[in-house]
């Protein structure tokens, strides 16, 4: 099943966008909702010293938490309420997805149609919330402990501050869950994507900025950054490419008379099968 955005997409061009007013509708939402999530980015949790925190993540940036963070659109590296993104429904919602294979109820759920999707949609809703409560207790742990050359990076530890990190980073998850909902009802569809691809490509511009710094700097060479930038094209069409890839199997349907003065017609159709049937899935999973 093609997403909305396909749909909608599909039947469109530059002359006709300026009459697709539900179309507009649905990118200018869909722009609104991502600059909330932006905005939420830059929004500390209460009762840090942002000042160690930057220190810290400078500090570590090549390692897990460079990757965690590119993610997250930095909103880890700035502590934000938005610290934990969406993984945790991405966690949750994989664990669910493997909890029907050996779990009969779950099983039973999963073919009932729409009344089940919406209980396993509960189900993980309540999974997501388990998550975020344990990573945002973990991560209200470590910032007690996280200390620099300016001082400790929490200003008052103890279990006020404990409890108030939890509710915050997971009252900021749900928000965020609740805003890929709305992106994908209400927007151009695939919110829980849109709302990973823009915590990606926010750092785009600055690491773009840097690489050309480098070369004006005489650190990197321009054969090496022409390089960088074709890999990056070829590497972006390859994926797309792949992902809209098809194997087609060809269906024959036997000769139907349809009268008796009409002679006998026979049907030819493919069945379409997707390459990349597991999406992005794994990589995820890993």
């Amino acid at each position: 099943m093609s997403s909305a955005i396909e749909q909608l997409a599909s039947g469109i061009s530059f002359a006709s966008f300026s009459k697709a007013e539900d179309l507009k509708k649905r990118i200018m939402f869909t722009l609104g909702a991502l600059i909330i999530f932006r905005l939420g980015t830059y929004i500390t949790i209460p009762g840090i010293n942002p000042l160690i925190i930057e220190e810290f993540t400078r500090s570590h940036s090549g390692g897990i938490l460079g990757i965690l963070d590119m993610f997250s659109g930095g909103a880890i590296g700035r502590m934000t309420v938005f610290s934990l993104n969406i993984m945790p429904y991405i966690s949750a919602s994989i664990i669910v997805q493997l909890m029907t294979t050996i779990s009969p109820h779950l099983e039973a759920l999963k073919k009932e149609g729409e009344a089940g999707r919406k209980k396993l949609n509960q189900y993980t809703r309540y999974g997501t919330v388990l998550l975020a409560v344990i990573q945002g207790y973990g991560i209200a742990i470590g910032l007690e402990k996280m200390s620099g050359y300016s001082g400790s990076a929490v200003m008052d530890p103890g279990f006020f501050f404990r409890l108030s990190t939890v509710v915050t980073l997971t009252g900021g998850t749900m928000f965020v869950v609740w805003l890929g909902e709305q992106i994908t009802s209400r927007g151009i569809g695939n919110g829980t994507s849109l709302i990973i691809f823009s915590g990606i490509v926010a750092n785009l511009p600055q690491a773009l900025i840097k690489t050309l710094q480098l070369g004006q700097q005489g650190s990197l060479s321009t054969f090496i950054i022409l390089g960088v930038l074709i890999m990056v094209v070829t590497v972006i069409g390859y994926i797309v490419f792949m992902e809209k890839a098809q194997r087609r199997i060809p269906i024959q349907y036997p000769k139907r008379q349809m009268s008796a003065n009409m002679p006998a017609t026979s049907q030819s159709t493919h069945l379409p099968l997707k390459i990349n049937s597991a999406g992005v899935i794994p990589p995820i999973f890993a």
